[in-house]
């Protein structure tokens, strides 16, 4: 669905986004720019891509001609370069998300440039520049790490942001995670928006079935969204405690419980998940652990065992993403943190396993990987993003805010195109429950439509 991307007003808002309105001028700064300018001109004269600059030199390999299918590259227009390179040099790939922010540089197909960086992420730079990138480049502020007095500040200013905001480009059940859609192959690529709903739910059906919610089944729920899962749950008859960080979602999650008649069935609380007490037969917990901090994994897993009822069972959704890239960038602070989700970190699949089996006793049974799945649902929320523009304006979200977002779900949704990040759906229990002989459904033996 064709779009136009909003353009940065004339002058920036120092005061909302100091690191768009100035450009870094320092003389550290201006060295650091040209040799990132040199190294990313090094990198896309090979890169299935178009870019252009305003002297008219084109780079990637768009300048020897079309790509072998016939299709032309994606096309990455340098409007500021000399900007462009320092902001690269200052913050690295934070400086990439910045200076699209402040339209430094724009793309025809946003994703699609996007996904010729993350298939080849862990090469653009030469290895010998990224082993002293820890020496340059920005570290994590001790502010956003996930300690208990900093979580509920990282979660608020991400899903405290304006529920009405959310709601611009969710579906009518307001769930901000991937769908799980009945389509596979190639007709995944053209699924429509009025899908999405029921995906959703499909979703958080399969969920509760594997965590085997029934009629008077207790359920905690770790991060309550705005609410459908819980509403699903005690539509089957089971009691559901559900723990937020934010303020905004339990404001509205209660409502649509309430509206719903399922107040007394129901309970959300703003608590941290470390401070749950009492024994539930199912927890699920669907996209949370990547809020968590690596540092708070194995709390995240010993918190779920110790409320864990004997033989209750485990379900959540988690973004993955490759073991090798996680132990690299485990400590990374990125565009993402600094702008979308500060104190995120991605887990491995690996590191789930591994942390469950030494400091739990936990043991992941199956697995689902469906990140397909949440390729297309990015596609679909960046169209409606994108179609009510006005009332996002109208909402007090300025251009920049909106180049921001765009960039949030097009670089997301390109980490899905590529691989380089997955979405599984885990089901745990606890080891003393496991049967004999009994082996993990791995996601090579499911099939993504479940």
């Amino acid at each position: 669905m064709p779009y136009t991307v909003p353009q940065p007003p004339a002058v920036v808002d120092a005061g909302i986004w100091p690191s768009i309105a100035a450009v870094p001028s320092s003389l550290k700064a201006r060295l650091a720019g040209r040799v990132a300018d040199a190294i990313f001109r090094a990198a896309v004269r090979s890169l299935p891509l178009e870019v252009r600059y305003p002297d008219g030199t084109v780079l990637g390999r768009a300048a020897a001609g079309k790509s072998p299918s016939g299709e032309p590259y994606p096309v990455m227009t340098m409007n500021r370069p000399e900007a462009f390179a320092a902001r690269l040099g200052d913050g690295g790939l934070i400086g990439l998300g910045e200076s699209y922010m402040a339209g430094d540089w724009d793309a025809d197909n946003l994703t699609a440039v996007m996904e010729v960086f993350a298939a080849r992420v862990g090469t653009l730079v030469p290895e010998p520049l990224q082993k002293l990138r820890g020496l340059y480049l920005p570290r994590t502020p001790r502010t956003e790490r996930n300690s208990e007095q900093n979580t509920r500040s990282n979660i608020s200013r991400h899903y405290d942001l304006s529920n009405e905001l959310f709601a611009t480009f969710l579906d009518s059940t307001m769930t901000y995670s991937s769908a799980l859609f009945p389509e596979s192959g190639e007709a995944l690529g053209h699924v429509a928006w009025d899908g999405l709903a029921a995906a959703q739910q499909a979703k958080i059906d399969r969920l509760l079935d594997k965590a085997g919610v029934t009629e008077g089944t207790r359920v905690l729920e770790i991060g309550t969204g705005w609410g459908e899962l819980a509403l699903r749950a005690a539509a089957r008859g089971a009691t559901v405690y559900s723990v937020t960080l934010s303020s905004e979602q339990q404001e509205l999650a209660r409502q649509r419980v309430a509206e719903a008649g399922y107040a007394d069935a129901v309970t959300i609380e703003l608590k941290d998940y470390r401070a749950v007490e009492g024994e539930y037969d199912a927890v699920v917990s669907v996209e949370m652990i990547e809020a968590v901090g690596y540092e708070y994994w194995a709390t995240y897993f010993q918190t779920i065992e110790r409320v864990l009822a004997p033989g209750g069972k485990v379900a959540i959704q988690a973004i993955t993403i490759g073991h090798d890239r996680l132990i690299a960038t485990r400590t990374s602070y990125t565009w993402v943190h600094k702008y979308i989700f500060p104190g995120g970190v991605i887990p491995s699949v690996r590191a789930i396993e591994e942390i469950t089996e030494k400091q739990t006793g936990l043991r992941v049974r199956e697995r689902l990987a469906m990140g397909e799945h949440y390729a297309q649902t990015l596609r679909l929320w960046e169209e409606r993003f994108m179609a009510r523009g006005e009332d996002v304006r109208a909402l007090g979200f300025d251009e920049i805010f909106q180049r921001m977002w765009l960039f949030y779900l097009c670089y997301s949704r390109a980490g899905f195109e590529t691989g380089y990040l997955n979405v599984q759906q885990i089901v745990l229990d606890k080891a003393a429950t496991k049967a004999a002989g009994r082996s993990a459904t791995t996601a090579s033996g499911e099939r993504a439509a479940g």
